[in-house]
């Protein structure tokens, strides 16, 4: 149930499926106005309220959507009946959807909010639960008028619409923020706007070894306000080389060294500098006023992923089957996008080496799912569920205590290429038509043309992660594929 604790700002977020259908009925080009209603999610956060649109339903001109009796247009009242029903047998808040024409500007004509003062209240008390709402769009603007169970009205400060192209719309353009000399030679890039929204961002890092650790570095850099940094480790000695950051002595390396007496390692192990306190030193040496969550445990536990409910993107560089499940399930459900990043060196039995690459994902709600395309494996989600002695007894090949070789320049190129795709789409410097494509590199290709393979990750809509009927934007209303975390 929705309550006076809903916080402050408020912010609709679209699935990328549902902004093209939704477009494309409202401004198919003759200039007029068209309605629907949106179904959406409602999820509380201290960074204030998300509603997830769930379910669009287009109303039909003359049919559903047809000439008002006091103001232009409206939706007849059997459509109205029949989507509050909707909404509340799937628990969402119900927002009835019009276009105005304009471009950067819209906001409710006095007809609207007469309409809203005489219908809401009544579909309040139909829906019970949720709020009610009104939802107006120009082509690159978007206001909304939200009723809420406790008698309160609220405005929408922005739409998101998630892709490729991301688009923000508010009411009206925002002031020009002012200027921040630090970041002078980045935002003669994308502005001082583009930096302001990046100082706006809430981001989150699961694992901070080789790629995390670079990409923690680059987003502090970048002056992203609040990381929130995931990882259970602690810095071991091979992890110098490549862990952004770290010391010799983070390691402990007198009391760790091969050599020493068993019950020495262990003491060492256990209190060498964990990798997030590694990760919280480099950003706040970046940028000391960045807000930092360093959280050492593991994301797969109930608490740690719901500390992730309510970023705006999610970097994956932890490369285990349960964090790529319980990362994609919070990008579809949540609607967060996110990047799986990686590098990998195989060999064979003889230790030869047989490929080296370096990976991107980008994970678009609705659009990318690591299911979809078989990069959640069930025998390794089982295998990762067994104890260390489990595994060592049912001889896995990829045992925990046995390490890939791993270098730091291969981590560097996926880390760039991840943050440059987050970097582009959050300014809005991703041109209108952007297709979202996978990427894989090979350094050791033959050819230059070969070194860079690019792909279109596959999705369907029948998925029970990224389709329509499954997670997409179900929010709380779904349970995350997650540990719960002990309370002994």
């Amino acid at each position: 149930m929705v309550t006076q604790s809903m916080t402050l700002p408020a912010s609709l977020h679209v699935p990328p499926a549902l902004a093209e259908q939704l477009f494309s009925h409202l401004f198919p080009g003759d200039g007029d106005e068209h309605g629907a209603v949106i179904g959406a999610t409602v999820v509380e956060t201290q960074r204030g309220t998300r509603f997830l649109a769930r379910r669009l339903y287009l109303a039909k001109d003359g049919v559903d959507y047809v000439p008002g009796k006091r103001g232009y247009r409206m939706l007849t009242a059997a459509f109205i009946r029949d989507r509050i029903k909707d909404c509340e047998r799937e628990g969402l808040a119900y927002f009835a959807v019009h276009c105005h024409g304009g471009t950067d500007h819209v906001d409710f004509s006095r007809d609207d909010l007469a309409s809203h003062e005489r219908g809401y209240p009544a579909l309040l008390d139909n829906l019970e639960h949720h709020p009610v709402g009104g939802l107006v769009f120009a082509r690159n603007a978007a206001a909304g008028d939200i009723w809420l169970q406790d008698g309160r009205r609220i405005e929408l400060d922005t739409t998101v619409f998630h892709g490729g192209h991301r688009r923000v719309l508010q009411s009206a353009p925002a002031p020009r923020p002012a200027a921040d000399p630090t970041y002078d030679r980045q935002s003669r890039l994308f502005g001082d706007r583009g930096q302001a929204v990046l100082a706006d961002q809430k981001v989150g890092i699961i694992g901070v070894g080789g790629a995390g650790s670079l990409i923690n570095e680059y987003l502090a850099r970048l002056g992203v306000g609040h990381l929130v940094v995931v990882d259970p480790d602690r810095v071991e000695i091979s992890n110098v080389p490549r862990v952004v950051g770290s010391r010799r002595r983070d390691a402990l390396p007198w009391l760790t060294k091969s050599g020493r007496p068993r019950l020495l390692r262990r003491l060492g192990q256990r209190l060498a500098t964990p990798k997030v306190d590694i990760a919280r030193r480099v950003a706040r040496q970046a940028n000391p006023d960045i807000k930092f969550d360093a959280i050492r445990s593991d994301v797969t536990l109930d608490t740690v992923a719901a500390s992730l409910t309510d970023c705006d993107y999610v970097f994956l560089a932890a490369d285990s089957m349960q964090a790529r499940l319980v990362v994609n399930a919070l990008v579809h459900q949540y609607l967060i996008p996110a990047v799986q990043v990686g590098a990998k060196v195989q060999l064979d039995q003889t230790g030869s080496v047989t490929e080296v690459f370096s990976v991107v994902r980008p994970l678009t709600p609705g659009v990318s799912c690591l299911w979809c395309n078989e990069l959640i494996k069930p025998n390794k989600l089982q295998e990762e569920a067994l104890t260390p002695e489990q595994r060592r007894q049912q001889r896995y090949v990829d045992d925990v205590d046995v390490h890939a070789p791993s270098v730091i320049t291969l981590n560097a190129v996926a880390a760039a290429h991840a943050v440059d795709n987050y970097l582009m789409s959050t300014v809005s410097l991703v041109p209108e038509g952007y297709v979202e494509r996978w990427m894989r590199f090979h350094p050791t290709a033959p050819e230059v043309r070969d070194r860079a393979i690019y792909e279109v990750p596959r999705s369907d809509q029948n998925c029970s992660e990224c389709g329509t009927g499954g997670r997409l934007g179900a929010g709380a209303s779904r349970r995350l594929p997650t540990r719960i975390t002990s309370t002994s």
